[in-house]
């Protein structure tokens, strides 16, 4: 009989938490990992996986998706786009609230191959019928304030401690009865977070909360999602620094989170906190319905344009691991790969490229290699590794154009699509 059910042979190890990065084999064996070792003999395996020339990873966490997928009009089919892209673990933000999580976890949570967490709106209908921020023709999920219910919020996340990490909020005028809801619904969000000892994830943008509220008033561990977007209620100022507010908040303990989205990465944004020093702590896509086909695409994706930015490789996948993982206090289970740990594993190449690569406002960046998924394991056991319809995805790009106008920080017009400013200063 065989040791293991499979050998991941001949990859570069990349473990942020371990600091380690070298030449070794994986042992697979009853859905965890059983060994890590320099040249394992193939024959002491069922299956033999060869990564030779590929980086291979703890399983990747995405802190920011949608996932109610056929209820909420937002969430996309978790499987194809997160399992099927090196995700193991995805958490949806706020699809659901206290009124729809036992449906969210019978008919999502409990379908997905891939592991699938929550954090729960406060508004007690989710995103039932939430459409995007900042459109002003959708109906939001707080245009009721009675809908922001911190009980029922409380009481929901008691009862799926199992699932459930943290508080989802979305701070947008637009969906907030033209803002008149944001700063109550935003206060109650905190204290359910506070009750439950958990993280709040917040969006915010084209928000009427100032940032000296938001991130200022948010605690340590608490997420600052979609933070490198371009909008009104942007973290940086109009002559190109990162504000003071933002940055009390990350001494404080405020996590900021890319979110990345339909609307909510701006290359301009992201090269100003590059050159300032201001990095995520962690990544995500916010995948959607209106992002999981362009501008997003996928976590490696969005992982990739910050390597363009010149995030090294090493704290690019951490923040798409281990910091993730500890966001959420997962750690102990999630974000590295050690002997007994669940064998959530992702290998990946990085490939040579020569591509423009879009932002959400479709400003283009020269890239010259990606990250590229080629295999996935979710609790020892397989997925399918899927694509894009089209990538880069030119309807999307030309669609998602007509959000230019609405920048606060953005490219000069005269800008060529081509630039090479930065090109991949994070390759390792």
């Amino acid at each position: 009989m065989a040791k293991f059910d499979w050998i991941i042979r001949r990859g570069r190890v990349l473990d942020p938490a371990r600091r380690l990065d070298q030449a070794l084999d994986i042992g697979l064996q009853n859905g965890r990992i059983a060994a890590i070792e320099k040249d394992m003999p193939a024959a002491s395996a069922d299956h033999v996986y060869d990564a030779c020339g590929k980086i291979v990873t703890p399983g990747l966490i995405d802190l920011h998706i949608h996932g109610y997928h056929r209820v909420s009009p937002l969430s996309i089919p978790v499987d194809h786009y997160c399992l099927g892209r090196g995700v193991t673990t995805a958490v949806d933000a706020g699809s659901a609230g206290s009124g729809t999580f036992d449906g969210f976890r019978a008919f999502a949570i409990d379908r997905v191959q891939t592991r699938l967490l929550a954090f729960l709106n406060i508004s007690c209908s989710g995103l039932a019928f939430g459409g995007l921020g900042g459109d002003s023709s959708a109906v939001g999920e707080l245009e009721l304030l009675k809908l922001a219910n911190v009980r029922s919020c409380v009481a929901c996340i008691e009862a799926n401690r199992d699932v459930a990490v943290g508080v989802k909020i979305r701070l947008s005028d637009s969906i907030c009865d033209d803002g008149k809801n944001e700063a109550e619904a935003y206060r109650r969000a905190l204290e359910a977070s506070r009750e439950v000892g958990l993280p709040l994830m917040v969006h915010h943008s084209f928000s009427t909360v100032p940032l000296d509220e938001c991130p200022g008033r948010m605690r340590r561990g608490d997420l600052y999602t979609h933070a490198f977007h371009g909008f009104p209620s942007t973290i940086v100022t109009q002559s190109r620094q990162v504000l003071p507010a933002v940055r009390a908040a990350r001494e404080q303990g405020v996590l900021f989170d890319i979110g990345h989205g339909q609307g909510s990465f701006n290359w301009t944004v992201a090269e100003i906190c590059a050159d300032e020093d201001f990095w995520p702590d962690t990544i995500s896509t916010d995948l959607h319905s209106g992002s999981a086909e362009g501008p997003a695409y996928d976590l490696p994706t969005v992982m990739t344009r910050l390597l363009r930015t010149g995030m090294p490789l090493m704290d690019v996948i951490a923040a798409s691991t281990v910091r993730a993982a500890q966001a959420i206090g997962w750690e102990d289970r999630l974000g590295t790969l050690a002997e007994g740990r669940e064998a959530d594993i992702s290998v990946f190449s990085l490939e040579a490229v020569d591509m423009d690569l879009e932002d959400c406002q479709s400003q283009m960046r020269r890239v010259t290699q990606k990250l590229v998924p080629e295999a996935v394991w979710r609790a020892g056991v397989p997925g399918k590794i899927t694509q894009p319809k089209q990538f880069p995805n030119a309807e999307s790009i030309q669609s998602q154009r007509r959000w230019w106008e609405k920048l606060e920080i953005r490219d000069s017009p005269t800008r060529g699509s081509s630039s090479t400013t930065g090109t991949d200063k994070g390759s390792q």
